[in-house]
């Protein structure tokens, strides 16, 4: 196999967790198959980045520097990529699964005639080849794929490893890239108006899930709690999609992602778009009668059990316990 290139991700002037992470992925294939591991910096005054990442895993890094490239463009990150896959000679592309990552991975796959693979949770080196998993199905279902030849450009979802935390002794490189003709042209960023419940300032947080059962029983099940323990109320993906809550009690890679001193899931599965919102959090609690459920592998306690039995309990316990 030849080498991985790992396209690094910039966010408010550093480099982004996930880039760390598409690392630790790159490195737990080169170990396994002997493949290289580099990557690409792509922005403007980049340098000092560059040199961080080669220093903490990313081999050699080559770097396309371009006032150009101080903003994202679709266009110039797609020329950029493609150059580096050639220079680096790479036969996997790795990129996390992004904003970024959904607009210009599936361009560069075209450009290259690769195979393309969104939203893994993990990649497997088996039998000489590359297996790439992902969740379909709503997380019900773990689908195996791999490509019967060529290259692959895959994006790989936030949160599904830890960063890597070795070192390395690569270098950097400068990487020429030809910007003429670039049809896309940045012009602002627009951040919108936060509304409603602003989750990542909450440091207790009771989130419900489909488990719950309907509607009406968030405001009579888990808000209770929430109010209670002083917190405030969240949810999953699968309520918010059903309408449920609005989207800005949604917790996830789609969401918002929390790190409360108390997180308790009710009823909620944990898909690992789900998970990688919250499993930062210091201490979870999960509650739910499928003992299977994959939010227990994350969970600090779990509860084996019928929700609407044992979280008006609780409420009633912590009402108690404050003198209410």
């Amino acid at each position: 196999m030849g080498s991985i290139l790992i396209v690094a991700e910039i966010q408010k002037g550093a480099l982004r967790e996930a880039t760390f992470e598409l690392v630790a992925f790159a490195r737990k294939l080169a170990d396994a198959n002997g493949s290289e591991v580099k990557s690409l910096v792509v922005g403007s005054g980049v340098a000092d980045l560059a040199g961080t990442l080669a220093s903490k895993g990313g081999g050699e890094v080559f770097v396309a520097d371009d006032a150009a490239l101080a903003n994202y463009n679709v266009d110039g990150y797609t020329k950029a990529i493609r150059a580096a896959v050639e220079a680096a000679g790479a036969d996997l592309v790795l990129m996390s699964n992004t904003p970024t990552g959904w607009d210009v991975a599936p361009r560069v796959a075209a450009g290259l005639d690769a195979a393309f693979v969104s939203d893994c949770f993990d990649i497997q080196a088996e039998g000489g080849g590359l297996v790439f998993l992902r969740r379909v199905f709503n997380g019900k279902l773990d689908a195996r794929l791999t490509a019967s030849e060529g290259r692959v450009v895959a994006t790989m979802q936030p949160g599904a490893t830890s960063a890597y935390e070795g070192s390395g002794d690569g270098k950097t490189s400068e990487l020429k890239v030809d910007l003429s003709g670039l049809r896309a042209k940045f012009v602002e960023t627009k951040v919108a108006e936060s509304k409603g419940v602003d989750l990542t300032k909450a440091d207790i947080i009771v989130s419900g899930g489909r488990g719950v059962g309907d509607p009406e029983k968030f405001p009579e099940v888990i808000q209770p709690l929430a109010e209670a323990l002083g917190g405030a109320m969240g949810a999953s993906r699968p309520v918010v999609d059903a309408g449920w809550l609005p989207h800005e009690y949604q917790v996830g890679s789609s969401g918002q992602v929390v790190s409360p001193k108390l997180y308790i899931a009710v009823g909620i599965s944990g898909a690992i778009q789900h998970l990688v919102g919250m499993k930062t959090s210091n201490f979870i609690v999960a509650i739910n009668k499928d003992p299977d459920a994959p939010i227990f592998e994350v969970a600090d306690v779990g509860v084996v059990g019928d929700l609407f039995e044992i979280v008006p309990a609780l409420t009633s316990a912590v009402k108690a316990a404050k003198g209410g």
